[in-house]
């Protein structure tokens, strides 16, 4: 997904306005008020005050190389005025800083959020004074939210293959988000090919012809992947259907269907557990990987279209995580899926940097 920075801001405002005329029939909006927005931006963006942030780099198959190093906020606004839209940017978040910000405006306890969609990446709440880069003063709240940026996480220890280094180098990205590209919705469907097409290559697995679709980057999608693995026929036929309509793989047998399940299962398992792992690792960094002598219980705020539809890898990671917390510490974490949380928390983080808010306050 390439293209100029102009091109990218001036879609959103296009579909911005036609939500905002769809509402109008709905919501009558003052006519002396210019409308707020809360901008969720699910980028890293090296942000500098609640409505402005450079971007730092694409990531989920995104290169628009223009808008690096320019204010996201900024970029946004001269597409509203080329298109005419009347409207101010009140906030810019991160989706991880929006589920939390959501999350939290309902449950106190809430205190870490991940995505897991076509990204991934986590935020969670910190003690400023065990922030070694913060050198403003302390908030009177004495606590901070980090956006972690995990996606680009990378160490020695990853379980890393022959696919997924070749899936790195081959992608937009090279040696960056390679936590991401184990483990969210945008790469499970494409390390999944790229076994298949292995199999096909040495071991005939779909007969003597290696499919030409099956040679195509990117044409598994992990929606497709998770219909596949979930599929619960005795002769699974939804395996079969999605082999002929992707690959134009016809009359696949049943034991190469089953095969297809297990690998399925494989990838998704590798890239839940490991997800699970690092939400382990920020319950460590935070003192709650232990019981709590108060008895308080950590919420978790989990949104993305991977952790609500693909049911197996959602199974699979809170097992994981309860596996690795332990039964009686995993009593006091608790999981909840925060539908849309990104959206709503950016409405309320824009709701109160408002300038009307401010006006009254005057």
């Amino acid at each position: 997904m390439s293209g100029s920075s102009d091109d990218l801001f001036d879609y959103i405002v296009e579909k911005l306005a036609n939500f905002v005329a769809e509402e109008e029939q709905r919501f009558h909006h003052p006519a002396d008020r210019q409308r707020e927005l809360g901008f969720t931006f699910s980028f890293p963006v090296m942000q500098t005050s609640i409505n402005t942030g450079t971007i730092i780099r694409w990531t989920k198959g995104f290169s628009i190389d223009d808008a690096v190093g320019q204010d996201v906020v900024a970029e946004l606004t001269k597409a509203l005025k080329r298109k005419g839209v009347e409207m101010r940017v009140a906030a810019l978040v991160n989706d991880t800083i929006g589920t939390l910000a959501g999350g939290r405006y309902t449950n106190k306890d809430v205190a870490v959020a991940v995505i897991l969609g076509t990204g991934t990446n986590a935020a969670y709440v910190e003690r400023a004074q065990a922030i070694p880069k913060w050198h403003g003063p302390l908030p009177q709240s004495g606590e901070m939210v980090i956006n972690m940026e995990w996606g680009n996480f990378r160490c020695s220890h990853l379980p890393l293959t022959e696919y997924d280094h070749s899936l790195d180098i081959e992608s937009l990205n090279p040696g960056e988000q390679i936590f991401e590209k184990l483990t969210s919705g945008m790469y499970l469907g494409e390390i999944l090919r790229r076994v298949l097409l292995r199999l096909a290559e040495e071991a005939s697995f779909f007969g003597d012809e290696v499919p030409p679709k099956l040679k195509s980057p990117m044409i598994l999608r992990t929606p497709d992947m998770s219909a596949m693995h979930q599929d619960a026929s005795s002769d699974l036929r939804v395996v079969g259907s999605k082999l002929k309509d992707i690959f134009e793989i016809s009359n696949s047998s049943l034991k190469t269907r089953r095969v297809v399940v297990e690998l399925c299962n494989i990838i998704a398992t590798r890239g839940a557990r490991l997800a699970a792992a690092g939400i382990l690792g920020v319950l460590k960094k935070m003192g709650r990987d232990t019981l709590q002598e108060d008895g308080e219980k950590t919420v978790i705020a989990m949104d993305g279209g991977l952790y609500e539809h693909y049911t197996e890898y959602r199974e699979c990671l809170e097992s994981t995580l309860n596996e690795l917390l332990g039964e009686e510490t995993a009593k006091s974490i608790q999981v909840e899926h925060s539908n849309d949380g990104s959206g709503i928390g950016a409405a309320l983080l824009a709701a109160s940097n408002s300038s009307f808010l401010r006006e009254r306050s005057l």
